[in-house]
């Protein structure tokens, strides 16, 4: 193995400008997160530019938090004493790949890796990996979010057979509570590497982050529509397997999902045969997007079209960068096995649901090793609600999605909205014990803990 550094990514660069507490999303006197529904207890951000400046911001704070891109609806990354922002730590990208022209091209070759400063932003790291041949294994519907953030959260994409974002890491580098840098790799930290990349931000500031990555390839994106409910419930697991990633979007409404997005490698033996029907659906005759009342101008290639793989995997395109979102968020996985029966349990509210929405997706994710994954152990599917922004209409409404999912043991996301009690919540995490001692070795004191870990996590309050 060899390793070079090909790529110098500086906070400079346009459309991806450095958090300060005077961005579009927020003034002087108020900062907020993407969607507008959360302001920040705090307007206080220090830009670190260096490790060294972590280290001394860290260690001259008695709490703090580290605030990424701000795509969180709920206030896990919230603190009333100020924040530390790591976005123009995106410096360095080192790619570690076998020097070996075969073994560069040979899928099943050993690991190959890339390294990313934290701040680092899908959008930015994805065409230069591209340009230099090599992919990452999934990428989530924007890709406009930060690497660390994401991982952390365990924020993911699509396909059955594809782990979340969180999956492909392979390294990090922490600044602990004290101010010490520590390596974690899975290849050395044995279970500690697997209780920190999703870290919740618990543990410490993640200043680097190690991913796995692949030869690029290409994509090609078909939409279809209007697939009978019938056919889900019957089919639900060849539409999953028919492309490398496959998305249902719905209104709840109508027996009927309403678009079905499959992204599909052009691969022989893997690309999707596009037929003109598939299961009852009808093929888009033109590009959608996924709330149907939007025009598809923002929106990745679809009609077949190929492209590569960083061009296909979001649903938005790198070039569209999101104003404030004017909505609200929430998922909630539960385990493959009980899909159909989730989904059904939802559809019984549709008309209960539908009047504060605008679309839900349904995915599929693969099972992970990482303890505080929604996908832990368990292959899942992921039920997303994107909803109009009336806080006080959806938070009547989560308490009711929440008991229908319960029997099937649902985990919401952490960086989205939900009402699950504390309790509930820590229950369903079978490795919570081992993470909390994790947190403890790293942050003895609690200065990276806050009320929405003290409250979901740490069981206090």
């Amino acid at each position: 193995m060899t390793k070079r550094t090909f790529l110098e990514i500086v906070s400079a660069l346009v459309g991806w400008p450095a958090l300060s507490a005077r961005t579009a999303w927020g003034s002087a006197d108020k900062l907020t997160n993407w969607a507008g529904n959360l302001e920040y207890a705090s307007t206080s951000v220090h830009a670190a530019r260096s490790l060294d400046d972590v280290r001394a911001f860290v260690k001259s704070h008695p709490k703090l938090k580290v605030l990424g891109t701000r795509h969180c609806f709920n206030t896990i990354a919230d603190s009333p004493h100020g924040f530390l922002s790591v976005g123009e730590l995106g410096e360095i990208v080192a790619l570690d790949v076998p020097s070996d022209a075969a073994a560069l091209v040979d899928r099943n070759a050993a690991v190959r890796t890339v390294t990313v400063g934290a701040g680092t932003r899908y959008g930015q790291l994805a065409p230069q990996l591209h340009e230099k041949g090599f992919a990452l294994h999934n990428l989530a519907s924007l890709p406009h979010i930060a690497i660390a953030g994401a991982c952390a959260t365990a924020t993911h994409g699509s396909g059955e057979k594809n782990g979340n974002l969180a999956s492909a890491v392979r390294a990090l580098e922490l600044v602990t509570a004290a101010g010490d840098v520590v390596q974690l790799s899975a290849e050395k930290s044995g279970e500690d590497f697997h209780g920190a990349v999703v870290g919740l931000g618990a543990l410490g500031v993640v200043t680097k982050v190690t991913l796995a990555i692949e030869p690029a390839f290409a994509m090609r994106q078909w939409v279809y529509e209007n697939l009978p409910l019938a056919q889900m419930k019957d089919h639900f697991d060849a539409i999953e397997a028919s492309a490398y990633s496959v998305s249902l979007f719905t209104d709840w409404q109508g027996q009927r999902i309403r678009e079905v997005w499959i992204k599909s490698r052009t691969e022989e033996g893997r690309a999707f045969a596009a037929p003109e029907e598939f299961f009852g659906a009808k093929r888009a005759s033109r590009n959608l997007h996924p709330i149907a009342e939007l025009g598809a101008e923002n929106c990745t290639e679809q009609m077949g079209v190929p492209g590569p793989w960083y061009e296909r995997l979001p649903h938005f395109r790198m070039g569209f960068t999101p104003s404030a979102g004017k909505e609200l968020q929430s998922e909630y996985f539960v385990p493959r096995k009980h899909a159909v029966e989730a989904i059904l349990a939802l559809e019984k509210l549709r008309d209960q649901i539908t009047p504060h929405l605008l679309i839900s997706e349904i995915r599929a994710i693969a099972a992970d090793s990482l303890w505080m994954s929604p996908c832990y152990r368990q292959d899942s599917i992921a039920i997303h609600f994107t909803w109009k922004q009336d806080w006080p209409a959806v938070s009547r409404l989560l308490p009711v999605i929440e008991k229908e999912l319960g029997p099937f043991g649902a985990r919401p996301h952490w960086g989205k909205l939900f009402t699950m009690a504390p309790s509930v919540l820590r229950s369903r995490y079978e490795r919570l014990p081992d993470f909390l001692a994790l947190a403890r070795k790293y942050d003895p004191h609690g200065k990276f803990r806050n009320e929405f870990l003290d409250r979901n996590v740490y069981g206090l309050g």
